[in-house]
């Protein structure tokens, strides 16, 4: 195969294990701040994510707000895709870095659905101001606790709110300072 191929497959390889991450993440993250769950996005993510956790769960208990199966399943799924990468790049990665190349690449994807979130909770807030909608309900619940405390620093100016700008800045910052090597993110 060519290196155009090699690219088309990495590429669609790293695509479908980050999206499966983080449906899986916002499945623990939307039942860590307790969204609501019948709102149609959360049923969403529960339903993607419910055949690889609820194996899971009859053998791991839940944990206070911390669906403990779904991270289970979360952290194997980074691990299989440490060794995917690994495999496709032509080299061998042992269980102790993989796993902790696959608590990294967590921590860069968490950082990015955050980013995004915001992104799009921003965008959405200045299209229909006001509006309720079931992804907005689901943004807010989800950022909110981030957002908070920068509000209570910095309070809205002229109907103007700055706390998810800087919210986004601090975790850009965060991303590159997580020591992930490229070929990974």
């Amino acid at each position: 195969m060519g290196a155009n191929a090699n690219n088309a497959i990495f590429f669609l390889v790293t695509t479908l294990f980050d999206l499966a991450m983080w449906a899986l993440l916002l499945r623990v993250l939307l039942q860590w701040v307790r969204a609501d769950f019948y709102n149609p996005m959360s049923q969403l993510v529960w339903q993607t994510t419910r055949y690889p956790t609820d194996w899971v769960r009859r053998v791991v208990p839940r944990w206070r707000n911390l669906d403990t199966a779904a991270l289970l399943v979360l952290i194997a799924l980074a691990m299989l895709y440490v060794w995917a990468v690994a495999a496709l790049l032509g080299f061998g990665v042992g269980a102790v870095n993989a796993f902790g190349y696959a608590l990294l690449k967590l921590a860069v994807l968490t950082v990015n659905l955050y980013t995004f979130t915001l992104f799009v909770q921003a965008i959405l807030s200045w299209l229909g101001p006001g509006v309720n909608n079931p992804a907005s309900n689901v943004l807010w619940s989800l950022n909110e606790p981030l957002l908070r405390p920068v509000r209570r620093i910095i309070p809205p100016m002229a109907g103007l709110d700055l706390a998810p700008l800087v919210v986004m800045l601090a975790l850009q910052v965060v991303s590159r300072l997580i020591p992930l090597p490229g070929l990974f993110r």
